[in-house]
């Protein structure tokens, strides 16, 4: 349902076959995203609202009711254009990542332009051995 939404409006983006799904509906899904189960935390990827819906706060209120249900640290990539609406979310810099995303982002950042933002970061950075500096 989620991978049609996408394909709908044109995105590459995938659903995770891994991952919780969430979405937004009016009359049919106007938004959704992916969390991901990865090291203490979750990995968010998949943040699209349908072109028609933007600029209505669809993104952070599916952010937040995503969020509220995920234990722990939330990490996503984005481009560095979005850091701003990202912060405004409650998302800063990663200083440390969960191992598997390490990789990920540096395999991305061959391509792309990306940063590692994280919401609700607590203990994870002081685990030794838990976590790896970007």
């Amino acid at each position: 349902m989620l991978d049609h939404f996408y394909r709908q409006h044109g995105s590459p983006m995938r659903a995770a076959s891994d991952a919780a799904l969430w979405v937004a509906r009016a009359s049919g899904i106007i938004a959704g995203l992916s969390l991901t189960a990865v090291g203490d935390g979750f990995w968010l990827t998949g943040l699209f609202v349908a072109p028609s819906q933007r600029g209505q706060g669809i993104a952070g209120r599916l952010i937040d009711s995503a969020l509220a249900q995920a234990a722990g640290p939330t990490w996503l990539f984005c481009h560095p254009d979005l850091v701003p609406f990202y912060q405004r979310l409650g998302f800063d810099d990663a200083q440390t990542l969960p191992e598997p995303l390490v990789a990920r982002l540096q395999r991305y950042q061959r391509s792309k332009r990306l940063v590692a933002l994280v919401r609700g970061q607590s203990s994870l950075a002081s685990s030794p051995g838990n976590s790896t500096s970007v």
